[in-house]
């Protein structure tokens, strides 16, 4: 290399010589000249290296006395020597002086770095074997010099210096690689951050040259798997990252490897590369996403990978990314919602932060999808999972609606939060429901604001929630007074002197209490501590009377709490679970909410609303729907702080209100004065005027809701309330008029309501009334005719008025007996007849066959609901004979859906409450034959509700074990067994097919009490059975036939108990004892070891043999009423008839039906379409699959696999048609023969012949009538199934029919 061309510094390096002019040497070195020989020069060399080497660094004496020296060497004479790598060694020795830039010194060190930079001196070295050795020490010299003291012009030498050696020489080894890439090691890094800079500014400048030499030893590592060829291969992921950050041209070939690391057999390995791309992928800048798809979509891949600490890390990640990338929301969407199901509840958890933490930066981020996820998890089997799923959702609820941090259109995406937060107080956790409860009080309507601002935004939130969180927070106040209730009970306890019943009372007292806390095992040993120091410490008590108190103010109640809270807190205990757990209790009882101020303040924002000068539209609420709200929110508050309503201010709007036309407001503004009104009459006398005229005109000429209200507010506070309510009753009772049935409900109502409330002073004038009017001029008259549309339910606005009056005067019966409490006059036998006969005729009581079947099932579910309700007073429950009863029961089999479904919500309130006698549980065991999933898990939810009540009770209350006849739900199972003995269904004791029934309905009872052996129950329950075969049954106990069907299905239930548990053959623990009004006292001497079912019909019930069916037994979906194909359903044994109505066959609709079936569940099934049929004959079908010819009647299978039992869930006919009559297109039913006359009320008894005569043998039998069944093969939810389309009597068409072809019944 020619220097001579070379430009030099400024300064004459080899011309700076010492202070006196003269050049040190090391001693026993001579003087360095060109006039000595090169053997000397060497020798005189290698002694200046030695001395350098052996050198203190940290003497600046030294250093200083052979700067001279260096610079010397320097020169280009001695640089171009054949041995100048002594030179070079020792120069990059020198070159450690740089370090220290407050030397005396440094300047002269700067001058050698600039010389060196500027000649590029160290190129020379390239023709030296060992050149990697000069180059590495330098390299490390100068990466360890560096620092922040030094100047730009520093660095830019030392870049200088070392691109050049980079770029010019034929590659980087990989020892002077690791001397560049270990700056890039996060611990060194840290430890000098001037040379990871130098470092990165290096790289950046020969990316083009390193490129290569860098993806060679990611290549050796990664995968050739050869970690020995460098110290750095155990960071190879940190210096990818780093690499990737400084510039991602430089890993261009490097990440295809990447790509092959990630579908590695080691878990650990995969999870390292995860954690790498989860950091390149995600960080701000990069678009590695977008450049390199195959990685990204392996990367991806990794989401689903075996190894849960890898998903854990993707989901982690995606967080990140959301937030850096949304752009690529779209692909984690999927990913996350796969793992928003995972089986670990960790990455579940993750995907919940991952989600929220997004959405908190902003909104804008997250899709509706991605939020979705959120929202199921609110429902995971694991609380740490529910919880966060309910603390970020509520986060985001106070952050985008509350706050409105980011505008109408954020909040009205998350609008949805407010109402799936409330739904969970539907779940039966208790850490969910007091979850909820904070939630609520911090984050939905904060108790911190000031009174005016927080009432504004829970009046607000109130109008905009939906049905079912109404209804939940309305749960939620009344939980919270219901614990009120129980503190104040426990210190009332506290108030009596001690004995052994009022520990008794506390002892229970505290049960209660602790259930309603979390973690109930702990928490009664924290609250019987919490009752100990409440006896100890009267101040204590004080504080906890004040805070529980009517009158506590939300500002006192937050003082009581922290004033509790600091009496039982312990300094020297950081964590104590017991003030944890009192804190609980103190935040459920606190009124943080509503007080006096409060209520005055959501008056004044209603009052605002009916002026119009609120901000209701701004809010999202219209002025009506915001009054109406306000009222019932009123009316909510009025159960729970009747005490906070009490002052003329409040009384005169709500007097405002009565005024209003809206019929629901005026409805919850008279609720409201019921609830709260108790000191109107002797503190207010002004508002007692205004309000008695206007409750009087609501009594006699409101609606029926305002009439009932008006009547019990008149009856709670006012103490005259024999005169007020006789100048109401005294006007309806002489106006009565059954030809304006229209004006005859509301009146009804009140009179009903009087007669109830104050029977001493109106049972007597009600009787006559009862007598002439409501049983001889309304209900047997049928003044106007129904509309024959063929519907079973209309909507209560398309209902007459004169059925409307009917159901009314049934209720008014009903209360006017529940006044009375006394059967003396046998007015309650009377009506029990009445009530019996009107089921017997389906609701057509005249039978005049002038009402509608819609008017017919608002009768019957009127009068199975009116026995039921008298069934709840002990002198009528007496008197209803077992018949009675079993007519009552079998409403729940109804052929119309919506009887059942709001006969059972009827029938479980009152059991729930414990208001019903023990016998009408057993009636859930006939919704085993209801063809609706949905009514059918209705019906078990209930069963375990019940169970589970009861069996609590029976704990709590230690009283309650006299009564155990009447309270313990293993005495249901004779009353079971009763009933189904009675069930028309069971018509032949021997009938597989109906014991298969039997059985069903059993296991739908018994499955549910033999979830667990209390006490040896099961044995208990095959006790029971037993027992009873050595009775006769009571109601028909010299009925052979009778009595051979009771033991029958006992051998059922013995069947079906031996089998289902080992436990049962064990002694049972007492003797049951049975009802006597359903069975005779066993007979002495009386032996009863006959078995009524063969063991051949035993092992068909116990291998579960499915029962034979239609072609369309298998087809369990639901299925739209509309564009179906309408199916055959199989009558001829079950009706007694087997005149069939048939109909065009259409190839189209079959698709239709199939495409429209999956939205049925969802949209709806109009199952009161009329839909007419025509009459024509088909040619029998054979050998046709069942599943994939769906549309294929059932009747076109062989005769052996059609089903004629009703109401079975096994056997599916079209759904969408259970609530309608057929039709057809010929006037048949004008010109056939008169109906036969109704046999007693009940399902149709079956054909003895079942299974053997043919259609055609039956074609000239009677229908019989009684209450038809459900229909089967529904699965729609909500009422709008269909089925049980009943068909016209047909003789004449059926004798016309050719022998070998056969009529369907296609139903639409």
């Amino acid at each position: 290399m020619d220097f001579t061309a070379q430009p030099k510094p400024a300064t004459a390096l080899c011309g700076v010589v010492s202070a006196d002019g003269k050049i040190a040497y090391p001693p026993g070195v001579k003087e360095i000249t060109d006039k000595i020989t090169t053997d000397e020069m060497i020798k005189r060399l290698k002694m200046v290296v030695k001395t350098f080497m052996d050198m203190d660094q940290d003497s600046e004496d030294e250093k200083q006395q052979y700067l001279p020296l260096a610079l010397h060497l320097a020169s280009e004479f001695f640089l171009r020597n054949p041995n100048k790598d002594d030179i070079f060694l020792f120069i990059t020795r020198q070159l450690k002086g740089l370090e220290d830039t407050k030397s005396p010194q440094f300047n002269r060190y700067f001058y050698l770095l600039e010389n060196l930079a500027w000649v590029k001196s160290y190129n020379i070295c390239f023709e030296l074997e060992d050149c990697n050795e000069i180059f590495i020490q330098l390299f490390r010299t100068l990466f360890s010099v560096i620092n922040n003291s030094h100047n730009k012009k520093v660095q830019m030498h030392m870049l200088d210096l070392m691109s050049s050696i980079i770029m010019e020489g034929d590659g980087v080894t990989q020892e002077l690689l690791d001397s560049i890439l270990i700056n890039l090691i996060p611990a060194h890094k840290n430890l000098n951050k001037q040379s990871f800079d130098l470092a990165k500014v290096l790289l950046k400048r020969t990316v083009q040259t390193i490129e290569a030499c860098i993806a060679n030893f990611f290549n050796q590592v990664l995968v050739l798997g050869r970690s020995s060829v460098s110290d750095l291969s155990e960071h190879v992921f940190d210096l990818i990252q780093e690499l990737f950050a400084i510039d991602p041209h430089l890993l261009l070939s490097v990440m295809p490897q990447l790509e092959f690391k990630l579908k590695s057999n080691d878990g650990e390995e995969r999870l390292a590369v995860v954690r790498l791309l989860a950091k390149l992928f995600g960080s701000k800048d990069s678009d590695l996403a977008t450049q390199n798809r195959p990685l990204w979509q392996c990367f991806l891949g990794r989401f689903n990978d075996i190894h849960v600490p890898v998903r854990l890390e993707s989901v982690k990640f995606a967080s990140h990314c959301l937030m850096n990338h949304p752009d690529l929301a779209k692909d984690l969407t999927e990913y996350l919602k796969v793992r928003s199901h995972d089986p670990e509840e960790a990455i579940r958890h993750d995907v919940i932060v991952t989600i929220i933490t997004a959405a908190k930066r902003d909104l804008a981020l997250v899709n509706d999808q991605l939020l979705g996820f959120v929202r199921e998890r609110t429902l995971d089997k694991r609380w740490r999972v529910r919880k966060e799923a309910m603390m970020g959702l509520a986060q985001l609820y106070k952050k985008y609606c509350l706050h409105g941090e980011a505008g109408k259109e954020a909040a009205e995406k998350v609008s949805w939060i407010k109402d799936k937060l409330l739904h969970i107080y539907y779940q039966n956790s208790i850490d969910d429901k007091l979850l909820v409860e904070k939630i609520f009080a911090q984050y939905l309507v904060p108790h911190n604001l000031e009174t005016e601002e927080r009432m504004k935004c829970l009046y607000y939130l109130y109008a905009s929630l939906d049905p079912n969180a109404v209804k939940a927070l309305n749960e939620m106040w009344k939980c919270q007074n219901m614990l009120r209730s129980h503190v104040r009970e426990l210190l009332d306890l506290h108030k009596q002197p001690t004995s052994e019943a009022n520990c008794s009372a506390m002892f229970g007292k505290l049960m209660t209490i602790a259930k309603n806390l979390p973690d109930p095992g702990k928490a009664q040993d924290f609250v019987k501590k919490f009752n100990q120091v409440l006896g100890d410490d009267e101040k204590l008590r004080s504080q906890l009377e004040l805070l529980i108190s009517p009158t506590c103010s939300c500002k006192q109640a937050d003082i009581c709490v922290r004033e509790i809270a600091r009496k039982l807190a312990n300094p020297k205990q950081p964590t104590n679970p017991f003030l944890e757990m009192v804190k609980f209790l103190l935040e459920r009882i606190a009124p943080v909410h509503i007080d006096s101020e409060a209520i005055s303040a959501l008056v004044k924002l209603m009052n605002k609303s009916i002026e119009g000068t609120a901000d209701d539209e701004e809010e999202g609420v219209s002025p009506d729907t915001a009054i109406r709200s306000g009222l019932e929110l009123l009316k909510v508050l009025s159960f729970t702080h009747p005490t906070s309503f009490h002052s003329a201010e409040t009384y005169e709007s709500l007097l405002q209100c009565l005024r209003m036309e809206d019929d629901k407001v005026a409805e919850a503004a008279i609720q409201i004065f019921r609830n709260t009104g108790h000191k109107i009459e002797t503190d207010l006398p002004q508002i007692r005027s205004t309000l008695i005229p206007i409750l009087h005109q609501k009594a006699k000429r409101g609606t029926p809701h305002q009439a009932k209200q008006a009547v019990h507010c008149i009856h709670a506070i006012f103490t005259n309330k024999e005169v007020q309510l006789a100048q109401i009753f005294e006007p309806l009772s002489r106006s009565l008029n059954a030809d304006v049935p229209e004006q005859l409900i509301t009146p009804l109502v009140s009179l009903g309501h009087i007669s109830m409330l104050a029977p001493d002073q109106f049972a007597s004038p009600m009787k006559s009334v009862v007598a002439n009017f409501i049983v001889k001029d309304l209900l047997m008259n049928d003044r106007s005719t129904g509309e024959k549309n063929g519907k079973l339910w209309s909507p209560d606005e398309e209902v007459s008025p004169e059925v409307l009056a009917k159901v009314q005067a049934i209720k008014l019966l009903v209360r006017w007996l529940l006044g009375m409490k006394n059967n003396q006059s046998k007015s309650a036998n009377s009506t029990l007849r009445l009530l019996s006969a009107m089921l017997v005729s389906e609701g057509d009581l005249t039978e005049q066959k002038r009402i509608s079947k819609s008017d017919m099932s608002r009768l019957r579910l009127a009068a199975g609901s009116a026995i039921m309700k008298l069934a709840q007073e002990p002198c009528y429950h007496e008197i209803i004979t077992p018949e009675q009863f079993q007519l009552c029961a079998l409403v729940i089999n109804d052929e119309c859906y919506q009887v059942r479904q709001i006969f059972a919500q009827k029938l479980h309130k009152a059991l729930v409450k414990l208001l019903l006698p023990l016998e009408y549980m057993a009636i859930f065991a006939l919704c085993a034959k209801d063809p609706v999933k949905e009514r059918r898990a209705h019906a078990r939810q209930c069963l375990l509700k019940n169970i589970s009540i009861r069996r609590e009770y029976i704990k709590q209350n230690p009283m309650a074990t006299e009564k155990l006849l009447s309270l313990l739900p293993e005495y249901v199972v004779p009353y079971m067994i009763h009933l189904l003995a009675h069930d028309p269904d069971f018509t032949r004791s021997q009938d597989v097919d109906q014991l298969r029934d039997i059985k069903e309905c059993l296991w739908f009872m018994l499955e549910v009490l033999m979830t667990k052996n209390e006490n040896n129950s099961h044995a208990f329950m095959k006790k029971m059975a037993e027992n009873i075969k050595l009775t006769r049954d009571a109601q028909s106990p010299d009925e052979s036939k009778t009595n051979e069907k009771l033991y029958t299905v006992c051998d059922v239930a013995l069947c079906v108990i031996n089998s289902k548990s080992a436990l049962c053959n064990a002694d049972s623990p007492k003797d049951p004892v049975l009802p006597m009004k359903f069975f005779t006292q066993p007979e002495k001497d009386f032996c009863n070891d006959k078995s009524y079912i063969s063991e051949e019909t035993r092992v068909l019930l116990l291998t579960g043999k499915p029962k034979p069916a239609g072609v369309l037994g298998a087809v369990n979906k639901p299925l739209s009423a509309t564009g179906r194909k309408p199916y055959v359903r199989s009558t001829g044994t079950e009706t007694g008839s087997n005149i069939n109505v048939n109909s065009e066959l259409n190839p189209s609709t079959g698709n239709r039906s199939r495409e429209q079936s999956s939205e049925a569940a969802e949209t709806g099934v109009s199952e009161n379409e009329e839909n007419p049929v025509r009459i024509i004959s088909v040619t029998p079908v054979k050998n046709i699959d069942p599943v994939k010819n769906k549309e294929i009647n059932s009747d076109q299978a062989t005769q052996g696999n059609i089903s004629s039992d009703r109401g079975k869930k096994r056997t599916v006919t079209a759904a969408g048609a259970e609530n309608i009559q057929q039709k057809t297109d010929e006037k048949v039913d004008e010109s056939g023969p008169p109906a036969p006359s109704k046999p007693r009320r009940g399902r149709r008894p079956k054909s003895e012949s079942q299974g053997n005569a043919t259609k055609n043998d039956d074609l000239n039998k009677p229908i019989n009538k009684g209450r038809k069944r459900a229909a089967v093969g529904q699965e729609s939810p909500g009422g709008l199934e269909a089925g049980n389309a009943k068909a016209p009597k047909l003789q004449d068409l059926a004798k016309k029919a050719a022998p070998a072809e056969r009529q369907i019944d296609l139903q639409r």
